[in-house]
């Protein structure tokens, strides 16, 4: 049913009169009763029943007018969300992600992001895991990108997706061609990995170093930046997600084998809000287009 029918039945409900329904729409009685006849004729029933004192609806109108009103209401919803999103241009939007993510991955969505609001500012920190969901609990982001561990109560995931940690290393590396690994298989070459991932609650250090002989070469570092050149350069093999190495893992430079490892091969990653404050339009706009990205990435 065409637009203009649904705000003169409305009307002429709220009116009890045909006359009334026009005046305030500002268009003439028979413009109203014409689309209002014309409708009735193309359903078979009729929606008013028209006596000397005005108009009253039928059963079939009861519905038909329900069904407008409904109609009406969704489209000024949709109106108030278009508003929101063309009044994106004075936001701020703040994100607290792991340092993979904004190797490649987080500057992708942004650039996507900038493309229809150029004028949206940000604000991006690093963090561990654990760093993140605290500052989207206590609400010094508005977004979290990081691996779902232990979720904080004030703290949902809208969006997860598995994000394995396995082996990066160069094409022409020996063990390339393998369709996995067993720590005992890297134990001859240097291993590159996170400084951050260490200690008696990292989840690499209970599968990894228990298993590792005590003469293995480590490079130990926070800058995946570095970790990536020092793979690159063949000075070592990596423990990471595909998450910081995807521009050479699509070139096919690098390579991802994943190990033998249940934990690390269980670990998801997620986006995050707060479960307890509604996300700001703009930041719920971001917040879909992580999570839409996030799901289209090739993470196994």
């Amino acid at each position: 049913m065409h637009s203009i029918f649904l705000r003169y039945l409305d009307e002429t409900a709220r009116q009890g009169s045909i006359r009334k329904a026009a005046a305030v729409l500002n268009v003439s009685s028979t413009a109203v009763n014409r689309k209002i006849i014309a409708v009735e004729e193309q359903l078979g029933v009729r929606l008013l029943s028209r006596t000397a004192e005005g108009v009253e609806l039928t059963a079939a109108g009861r519905i038909v007018l329900e069904h407008c009103r409904r109609t009406l209401m969704e489209y000024r919803q949709v109106q108030l969300r278009l508003g929101d999103i063309r009044d994106l241009r004075a936001a701020h939007i703040g994100i607290a992600t792991i340092d993979s993510v904004s190797m490649e991955f987080l500057p992708r969505v942004l650039d996507l992001f900038q493309q229809e609001h150029s004028a949206t500012s940000f604000t991006i920190n690093h963090c561990q895991p654990e760093e993140v969901m605290s500052a989207v609990a206590a609400g010094e982001a508005d977004i979290g990108v990081s691996f779902l561990l232990d979720l904080h109560p004030d703290v949902r995931a809208v969006a997860r997706r598995g994000a394995a940690i396995g082996i990066i290393l160069r094409a022409d590396h020996p063990l390339a061609e393998r369709s996995s690994l067993s720590v005992h298989d890297i134990a001859d070459y240097t291993l590159v990995r996170t400084t951050d991932a260490r200690g008696r609650h990292s989840i690499i250090d209970q599968v990894v170093t228990d298993s590792m002989v005590q003469s293995q070469a480590t490079l130990f570092t926070n800058s995946l930046p570095l970790a990536r050149q020092m793979i690159l350069a063949g000075r070592g093999i990596g423990l990471y997600t595909r998450l910081g190495f995807l521009s050479e893992l699509e070139s096919g430079s690098l390579r991802f084998v994943p190990l033998d490892a249940q934990q690390l091969n269980d670990l998801r990653i997620g986006v995050l809000i707060s479960s307890k404050r509604p996300l700001e339009p703009a930041s719920a706009v971001m917040c879909d287009m992580i999570a839409d990205r996030l799901k289209r990435l090739n993470l196994g």
